[in-house]
């Protein structure tokens, strides 16, 4: 099913072995695009997902930790093997937690850059083209994927990074012909993270198919055809009961907090976002069959055609009140990989056309390409670091308070605490599951995600966050009530604290407190 087609030999498709010395240039350069791009896209773990990732291998790790609350990331890690991989990695090297986490995000970085410059090496010959693209890939990190609420690559450790190297190398062992090879990092991919790795096997079978010059020459045909008649239809057979059952109100409540899954309540932009790499890659298949660049003619196709393929299938699933069931599936994030491909193929034309060899216009373009992005990162993460090391003292006062909590209090507290607090102002989305290592009452923010795609968790969900309802105006004897009704014992508030309560520390703006 992954065969590659023939090709002609031609110098757009064949490569050369590469003499010892140029390999080592060449690893010399990915390197030092893996250290610019980590350096313009900050490093920030316990971040957003890693509340959910970074906890569960901390659990592996400690199973004492997380009494109360292990479902909230342990039903959704039964997908993945990433938590029980890295917690071995960790056993085997006897390496820190921190810096194993930080080595294989540079890992996973240097992995991304080798895949896109053995792709580049493919489908273009010049070798400004080649660099250009690993060079925009590079600085375009945490470029947004329109309206889908995902960074082409996260600030921490994303089992999403692994499986998006995992299928880049893929489509570059598809276009030197070696099918098995790439079906085996499918599959790696597939262990990592399910769901992209469904959306990296779809596109290299449309990469399969669009090699063969008779697939394309009838997809040209079938295009053109539909461009002629054109019918304003689209169906989709769903044949999965389980689609067809009543949403619990839990879990639509918790859905509902995800705007990003609702399609057809997009912004223009993001339309445009989502639909411009279309037309991109049209114009792009188009242009090199011209210019007799088939390689690069059939890999354009293949984007075409499976963004096509899967912007239909999307607005199928997402169209209909009766297919709610799918929507956590998030089809549009077969946009994950177009956005890879469209810098790709983007710098390349940049290197090959506007860039060459002139040393000003390189200076110029990385210098305006890396601080722009460099200072969208800092303006989205105002109130930390840029780049949270292991070993640094916490400058952020949310995190100040999470790193004395792991150090003074029970592996069994349990927490209360505002359940809209990932949105304060300073606290920048970090996960106190992860970063305070206690368990904590159900939060409105990550924990809701969770519930979309676990629906089971929805009832305990909508109680424990209504339970916490007014937070801000909470007196002695609602904290008193959580302890009776939930079990909580500890709280994290703001400083100055509620009259009644024991703290054991503060700052400035938050107090860790016992509740009596």
């Amino acid at each position: 099913m992954l065969a590659v087609a023939e090709e002609e030999t031609t110098p757009e498709n064949q490569t050369a072995p590469q003499p010892r010395q140029h390999r080592f240039f060449t690893i010399a350069g990915l390197l030092l695009f893996t250290a610019l791009g980590f350096l313009v896209m900050g490093y920030h773990p316990g971040l957003e997902d890693d509340g959910i990732y970074l906890t569960a291998v901390k659990a592996d790790l400690n199973p004492a930790l997380f009494p109360h609350d292990a479902n909230f990331f342990r039903l959704q890690m039964q997908a993945t093997v990433f938590d029980g991989w890295m917690a071995g990695f960790v056993r085997w090297t006897r390496m820190p937690l921190a810096w194993a986490e930080l080595l294989w995000q540079l890992l996973s970085l240097f992995l991304i850059l080798w895949a896109v410059k053995r792709i580049a090496d493919r489908i273009f010959t010049d070798e400004d083209a080649r660099w250009a693209s690993v060079a925009t890939v590079a600085a375009m990190f945490t470029l947004p994927v329109s309206g889908t609420a995902l960074y082409m690559v996260d600030q921490h450790l994303h089992p999403r990074t692994l499986a998006t190297a995992l299928i880049l190398l893929a489509v570059g062992q598809l276009l030197d012909q070696k099918r098995w090879t790439a079906a085996v990092l499918l599959l790696l991919a597939f262990l990592f993270h399910p769901l992209m790795a469904a959306m990296g096997i779809s596109f290299c079978i449309f990469l399969a198919l669009a090699m063969r010059e008779e697939v394309c020459a009838a997809i040209r045909a079938a295009i053109r055809d539909m461009a002629r008649r054109w019918r304003n239809s689209l169906a989709a057979v769903v044949p999965l009961g389980w689609v067809f059952e009543p949403a619990d109100p839990s879990w639509r409540k918790a859905l509902d907090t995800r705007t990003y899954y609702y399609l057809f309540k997009w912004k223009w932009y993001e339309w445009l976002g989502a639909l411009a790499p279309l037309f991109f890659f049209g114009w792009i298949w188009r242009a090199a069959r011209k210019r007799g660049n088939p390689l690069l003619a059939h890999f354009a196709a293949a984007v075409f055609c499976y963004g096509v393929f899967h912007q239909l299938l999307a607005m199928a699933m997402l169209c209909s009140p009766a297919l709610v069931r799918l929507t956590p599936l998030q089809p549009m994030r077969y946009l994950h990989i177009v956005y890879f491909l469209m810098m790709l193929v983007a710098g390349c034309l940049l290197g090959k056309f506007v860039l060459r060899r002139s040393v000003w216009r390189w200076t110029a373009f990385l210098l305006a390409i890396n601080a722009g992005m460099y200072a969208g990162q800092c303006a989205e993460f105002s109130g930390s670091r840029h780049l949270e090391l292991p070993g640094q003292q916490p400058a952020n006062e949310w995190l100040q308070a999470f790193d004395w909590i792991r150090g003074h209090t029970p592996a069994e507290a349990y927490f209360a605490l505002d359940p809209h607090y990932m949105e304060a102002s300073g606290e920048d989305f970090h996960s106190f599951r992860a970063l305070a290592e206690r368990s904590q009452m159900a939060d409105a923010v990550k924990d809701a995600a969770v519930v979309t795609l676990v629906p089971e968790l929805g009832p305990s969900w909508a109680n424990q966050v209504g339970a916490e309802q007014g937070w801000r105006n909470f007196r002695l004897a609602d904290f008193k009530r959580l302890k009776a009704v939930y079990g909580v014992d500890w709280a994290l508030v703001s400083y100055p604290q509620p009259a009644g309560l024991a703290c054991r520390w503060h700052n400035q703006s938050l107090a860790v407190c016992q509740i009596p």
